[in-house]
């Protein structure tokens, strides 16, 4: 669904699972800093509103969206974090760069997940311009890093559940 039709900060929080022992890694780019710090203060909050201790929330920053993969790859490699947040912003601009890095980033993350079954999540926003990108990074259609620290959370709880003996 479109963000412009649904507040990316609304969600259900129903069944969320106990995360006061579970360590988040939350990676952010440096590009388009305004944005990507706006994303990480909606993580952040959000993690610590279901829970989460500070203590728990591993923060590292890569020069650009395209350094995300590689940078989850190392948190996901660490036994001690459960889960990784992905955030960056990548503005479609004059040249057809951003198609190159979002479909690289997208591809990159999944792979991460896979390889080391953890929840890596795609906090990346693909706008066409920087208001686009400020209205989901805390503005009028919500924030994206709020709804990728509740992703985070759910697929921990999903984890939980295919792997918990009956």
């Amino acid at each position: 669904m479109a963000s412009d039709l649904k507040n990316l900060s609304v969600f259900s929080t129903d069944e969320l699972p106990d995360i006061s022992d579970r360590r988040f890694g939350i990676l952010v780019s440096e590009w388009n800093t305004e944005v990507t710090e706006a994303l990480f203060e909606g993580a952040y909050k959000t993690l610590l509103q279901h829970g989460a201790k500070p203590q728990n929330i591993i923060r590292g920053n890569v020069p650009g969206s395209y350094e995300l993969s590689l940078g989850s790859l190392w948190f996901a490699q660490r036994d001690d974090i459960d889960a990784i947040i992905a955030l960056g912003c990548v503005i479609q601009g004059e040249t057809k760069h951003n198609d190159y890095i979002n479909h690289a980033v997208a591809q990159g993350l999944t792979n991460v997940s896979l390889k080391t079954s953890k929840p890596v999540i795609f906090g990346v926003l693909t706008p066409n311009d920087q208001q686009q990108a400020l209205d989901r990074a805390g503005g009028k259609h919500g924030n994206k890093g709020d709804e990728a620290a509740i992703t985070a959370i759910k697929m921990l709880g999903l984890q939980q559940q295919v792997y918990s003996k009956f």
